[in-house]
């Protein structure tokens, strides 16, 4: 079978640059393979099955900035597709989307399937073929026909003047473009929760923060934002946005590591000091341990107590500056060790994939065989949770889209 366009792989940015492809050049003959029995599975389980589609942010530049691996390389496209742009393609396909408080954006149903409906619909529209439960056992370049030969398990061998890889992190894909000449920077886990073996805080599960500083003192790394208590530890955005930023190293030292929580927020230890000392005044006959103080709940607030060694029925008139001074340190510098994280299955995001160097991010191209694009995970790309990855897939989509199409009027 003859093809102008196959798409090996039917997540997001696979099936959103087929479908721009057949917008930009109606009657373009299209095929995506995807191994498993349905496509779009990321986009079905994204945002709690709600599909966190994008993030409120419309500047380029501050976009970028949201990416640990790819910042630089996607300021250029960020200018030429956005989630500006994202939303006017979902309205015109009768799809809208609600901005919540904190940038993520859904679609006002609040259903994943939406999105999937919206992508289905519009692949049947342009009769783009979708192959399920069909893996890509190989690909190949002819360079006299300078067309590309996809090689199905069954032997089959499909024909395209265009091929694009958007399979995710998947091993067995960064193996065949290993043997293709490609650079394939390692995978590691990004966005996990941080293992921590404390016996008292496990027990406080379900309470959360919402809005604390959490750092990694040995990597100079730090972020702020939600933090939630597991049975196993932190987890929550302030958590993911540190594991983001540090992937590369928490893999290199096993994920054992100190992580530091300044649960008031106060960027001076002499405000955190007066504002205990005025409380303890104003509450001299009662105990320290059911206070509460910086909009911590009372359980968290009895446990850093308990950390700082202050006496269960300790009166706050018999407050001493030592314990005083022992309570602040918790409060701003409270350390835990970490000595693992969250499974496998539990993470959202690989770190690693092609290397970018290798790829033209103006048109998502291979720079090693003409005719070879790239969209998705599959790239060494990857954000903050919050709707970023999924906006790189789109911008990588489209961008890859108009290139093609383009080649192909021509």
């Amino acid at each position: 079978m003859n093809f102008d366009l196959i798409v090996i792989g039917g997540g997001a940015g696979g099936c959103f640059a087929a479908i721009r492809v057949a917008e930009l050049l109606p009657g373009a003959r299209i095929c995506i393979l995807e191994s498993a029995r349905k496509p779009l599975s990321k986009v079905e389980v994204s945002g709690g099955g709600r599909c966190n589609v994008t993030h409120a942010c419309f500047d380029p530049e501050v976009l970028a900035g949201y990416y640990p691996r790819g910042s630089k390389e996607l300021t250029g496209p960020f200018h030429r597709f956005q989630p500006a742009d994202m939303m006017e393609w979902l309205e015109r396909h009768g799809v809208r989307l609600k901005t919540e408080e904190d940038g993520r954006m859904f679609p006002v149903t609040d259903r994943s399937q939406t999105i999937i409906d919206c992508f289905m619909n519009a692949m049947r529209k342009s009769r783009i073929q979708l192959m399920l439960s069909t893996r890509a056992t190989g690909w190949q370049f002819d360079e006299s026909s300078k067309s590309w030969y996809v090689t199905l398990p069954d032997k089959a061998r499909f024909t395209s003047k265009y091929l694009m890889i958007a399979t995710g992190s998947d091993q067995r894909t960064w193996d065949g473009l290993k043997q293709a000449g490609h650079s394939i920077v390692s995978p590691v886990p990004s966005l996990f929760t941080f293992n921590i073996r404390v016996k008292d805080l496990n027990a406080l599960a379900g309470i959360s923060m919402p809005d604390v500083i959490a750092s990694i003192p040995a990597l100079k790394l730090q972020t702020s934002g939600p933090l939630l208590i597991t049975h196993w530890g932190f987890s929550g955005p302030a958590i993911l946005k540190l594991s983001a930023w540090g992937a590369r190293e928490l893999y290199a030292c096993n994920y054992v590591f100190d992580a530091q929580i300044d649960w008031c927020r106060q960027s001076e230890e002499q405000e955190v000091i007066r504002s205990i000392k005025q409380t303890m005044a104003r509450n001299t006959k009662k105990q320290v341990h059911n206070l509460m103080l910086f909009g911590m709940p009372t359980r968290l607030w009895k446990f850093i107590c308990l950390r700082a060694s202050l006496p269960e029925r300790l009166n706050c008139s018999e407050i001493s500056s030592k314990q005083i001074n022992a309570l602040v340190q918790i409060l701003m510098r409270d350390t835990y060790r970490v000595t693992g994280k969250s499974t496998f299955k539990e993470e959202f995001v690989t770190a690693g994939g092609v290397d970018l160097t290798e790829v033209n991010m103006s048109t998502f191209e291979s720079k090693k065989w003409p005719g070879l694009f790239f969209s998705g995970e599959v790239l060494n790309i990857d954000a903050l949770t919050g709707g970023f990855n999924f906006q790189a897939a789109w911008t990588g989509g489209a961008i890859a889209a108009e290139a093609i199409a383009e080649r192909l009027k021509a």
